[in-house]
């Protein structure tokens, strides 16, 4: 965009109740810049992205971090929208290993009939690098029930965006995420509900304690982080740590100037 980029929540759900009552939508970011992106489209994605006006079959690139519903789901209609029903080998996929071939925990996500369909794709493990033009896709680690899974930095024209995907607090995290503009993080939990292969309020606060980006930004709310009220955790993440941390909200969005003597981070919603 002439402006600046884009990310819009197309939804801010997470974990199994979130998903199974939509709560909160599911349907993963979208990012507008050079690239046309689409990370994690859960249940719903498809949906919420033509509600907004934002045609899918202009998506050229496909970010998948684990093997769970809430963020693979729609995976397969994305690549159905990006090659115009196959009739286009177009896009690039980038995702770990267990979505392409399964694992110990989970079987392919993506089928070999829709991989054919695509222009190119990325196996991602923590440190793979993706070159798109202007853009950058860098795979960090994360830790979940997925033995695979990672998180993403994307380098934009207009700042550099960190996402954690889910994953658990591990010594180490904070150094994947070191200078990022905005550091997106999937927050299921509040403050002293810990649970394994999630972050919750408390590891937030310690990974901002070394982490210093511009904005923070929480997404993929439990059933138990929406009923804490998402809006007051990242008030107390934002007292405690001093970085200015927002909730998402579904169908957010959040512009990043480009021009970096005067960058600023813009919201609104739709």
């Amino acid at each position: 965009m002439m402006d600046g980029d884009q990310l819009i929540f197309l939804g801010t759900g997470g974990g199994r109740f979130s998903m199974i009552t939509q709560t909160r939508q599911t349907g993963g970011i979208r990012i507008l810049g050079p690239h046309n992106i689409q990370i994690d489209p859960g249940p719903g994605s498809i949906v919420y992205s033509n509600k907004l006006g934002l045609d899918p079959r202009k998506v050229d690139s496909l970010l998948v971090s684990h093997c769970h519903p809430d963020h693979d789901n729609d995976a397969e209609v994305y690549v159905e929208a990006m090659t115009e029903g196959g009739t286009r080998r177009r896009g690039v996929l980038i995702a770990p290993e267990g979505v392409y071939q399964g694992n110990s925990v989970c079987e392919p996500r993506i089928s070999s009939y829709h991989r054919s369909m695509l222009d190119r794709l990325v196996k991602a493990a923590p440190g793979t690098t993706v070159d798109l033009d202007s853009v950058q896709v860098k795979a960090v680690k994360a830790r979940h029930e997925d033995p695979d899974a990672v998180g993403f930095r994307v380098k934009l024209p207009s700042g550099d965006v960190g996402y954690t995907s889910d994953t658990e607090y591990f010594d180490g995290i904070e150094e994947q995420f070191a200078g990022v503009d905005v550091l997106v993080m999937c927050v299921l939990r509040p403050r002293g509900a810990p649970v394994r292969g999630h972050l919750c309020t408390d590891d937030a606060v310690k990974i901002l304690g070394e982490v210093k980006p511009s904005l923070c930004v929480m997404t993929g709310f439990g059933i138990r982080m929406i009923y804490a009220n998402p809006d007051l955790e990242a008030q107390f993440i934002h007292e405690v740590s001093g970085v200015k941390t927002i909730a998402a909200r579904d169908n957010m969005r959040l512009k990043l100037d480009e021009r970096r003597e005067q960058r600023s981070l813009r919201m609104f919603l739709e």
